[in-house]
């Protein structure tokens, strides 16, 4: 599931109400109760329920809600929440490992605490964020396989060409059909990154923003194909893209080339939108290639 620093927080600190409280294996927990313990609505109380449950602390109850499954578990957990900016660095050093070879096909839990000196608890969030960004997967047990992703640059090449043929194409579906809110946030967060953002943002954040605001583009073709074709190769490329990042002052410039990009595509001009498309996807495959030359990396 996708976390918040809302949702971590009541993680750790129903985590220390079992702990303080001294609960067993069994022991209920009431959602509403903690609801008005912690202050907060009941909805990311039950979220952080469901993080715990995805970290063996908890388990459903017969009849729903959750009981204790592991006190051990939720003794291992740390209490302490590393800064974003070092949770972000282990991330992108588990990328990298992957990217060069570092780590097996499969690895248990144990292997990655050794390795990064995480807590159960950090490892269990870095964990999650992996399987839903599509690169890691759990086995039976408490092993995990990575999946397929683009490890070379020549694939990372091929990429663009196949997106040469799809996003453009997609453009001109005859089945297209604006939406205009999910355009409008994209819009929003490209002005953010152009009026500052881009300096501060991390890596893995602006990939995810770049790449929601073609992916949003693409779904207003209503073509299953285009849309989950793109989506698939966004889970392939992440990983060698952070490795590809453009120098901020370039990707200021990509984020500019997305305002007038989606401009078109709200004021419906789908046909000049297609051909800025083609370009804008051309101009940056060529910035990709001599970046490497030049050992200044890309971005999208």
């Amino acid at each position: 599931m996708q976390t918040t620093p809302l949702i971590n927080t009541l993680a750790d600190q129903i985590v220390a109400h079992i702990r303080t409280d001294k609960l067993g294996a069994g022991e209920r927990l009431i959602e509403r109760k903690l609801a008005e313990q912690f202050r907060v609505s009941r909805s990311p109380v039950r979220n952080a329920m469901k993080l715990l449950q995805e970290l063996g602390v908890l388990s459903q109850g017969e009849g729903g809600g959750y009981i204790v499954a592991n006190v051990k578990a939720a003794e291992k957990i740390s209490l302490e929440t590393p800064s974003a900016d070092e949770e972000e660095n282990i991330y992108l050093k588990i990328a990298d490992d992957r990217l060069n070879g570092r780590l097996p096909e499969r690895i248990t839990e144990s292997e990655f605490l050794r390795r990064y000196d995480l807590t159960k608890g950090q490892l269990g969030k870095i964990l999650l964020r992996m399987a839903n960004e599509g690169w890691i997967e759990r086995l039976p047990g408490n092993g995990w396989a990575f999946l397929p992703v683009l490890t070379s640059l020549q694939a990372y090449e091929d990429s663009f060409r196949f997106r040469l043929l799809i996003e453009p194409a997609a453009l001109l579906e005859p089945n297209f059909k604006l939406n205009r809110a999910a355009l409008m946030r994209c819009r929003e967060e490209q002005q953010w990154l152009i009026d500052g953002g881009i300096w501060t943002v991390a890596d893995a954040k602006l990939f995810e923003l770049n790449s929601g605001m073609h992916e949003a583009i693409i779904e207003c073709c209503q073509n299953s194909f285009f849309i989950d074709a793109l989506k698939r190769l966004d889970r392939l490329r992440r990983l060698i893209d952070y490795r590809q990042m453009l120098d901020r002052k370039s990707a200021r410039l990509r984020c500019q080339e997305h305002l007038q990009l989606l401009d078109l595509v709200l004021d419906g001009k789908n046909l000049e939108a297609s051909r800025f498309m083609a370009r804008h996807l051309q101009d940056l495959s060529k910035l990709k290639t001599v970046a490497r030359e030049a050992r200044v990396e890309p971005e999208e």
